[in-house]
């Protein structure tokens, strides 16, 4: 019996989302000492990408992503949000280069293969959930009140989550279109760790990249 696709991302992806916990980023997330600059960096980065992400999903015509994507997915209003706040507080925005590489890896798969898209959306998505529980590190590191600052991280959604993986499973039957979506999950991996590597600098030694 073949794998549901979900599962086979899940236990294709498990070392990396294991060595992303380990960055100097999450390290003194975690210890409530990483500067308000590099988290507010993180969310400039995701900006970069999740609207190159969103756009590329939205105009894809091939009835595998028709059939999982829909607006109510989208998550960069809630990066917008976020962003709005700190510019109004004097933050400058400066993603570094990694963001730029990782939107231009998802123009080059929406132009050659759509479906491996899923694949970003699977892992971008999956990592609000994670975000969920940082939540009140970050709320407590930078005195954030009334969701002002933390609406990314506080937009994962355990139904939301259940509802994407059930769209996934129905379009990602084939095994080979399966094993095609989780190359690419394992690329957005590797694009993440990149941004965290930039946003962890003089924080630590980054993880060790996955073999």
């Amino acid at each position: 019996m073949t794998d549901r696709a979900t599962q086979r991302l899940r236990n294709g992806t498990r070392t990396w989302h294991e060595a992303l916990e380990r960055t100097g980023f999450a390290t003194a997330m975690l210890a409530g000492g990483l500067p308000l600059n590099r988290y507010v960096g993180q969310l400039a980065a995701y900006r970069v990408v999740l609207k190159t992400l969103e756009t590329e999903l939205a105009r894809a015509t091939c009835p595998s992503v028709a059939s999982v994507w829909s607006p109510d997915l989208a998550k960069l209003p809630f990066l917008e949000r976020d962003l709005r706040h700190f510019l109004a507080l004097g933050a400058v925005l400066r993603p570094g280069p990694a963001a730029e590489e990782f939107a231009a890896e998802i123009r080059r798969t929406a132009a050659t293969d759509p479906p491996e898209l899923l694949g970003f959306l699977y892992v971008l998505e999956g990592s609000t959930l994670g975000a969920r529980f940082l939540l009140r590190y970050v709320t407590e590191a930078y005195r954030l009140t009334d969701g002002n600052g933390t609406s990314y991280y506080g937009s994962g959604d355990r139904a939301r989550w259940a509802a994407l993986t059930e769209r996934l499973d129905r379009a990602l039957g084939e095994p080979a279109v399966q094993e095609r979506v989780l190359a690419a999950a394992e690329r957005a991996y590797r694009h993440v760790a990149l941004i965290s590597a930039e946003l962890s600098v003089g924080l630590g030694s980054p993880a060790p990249e996955p073999v």
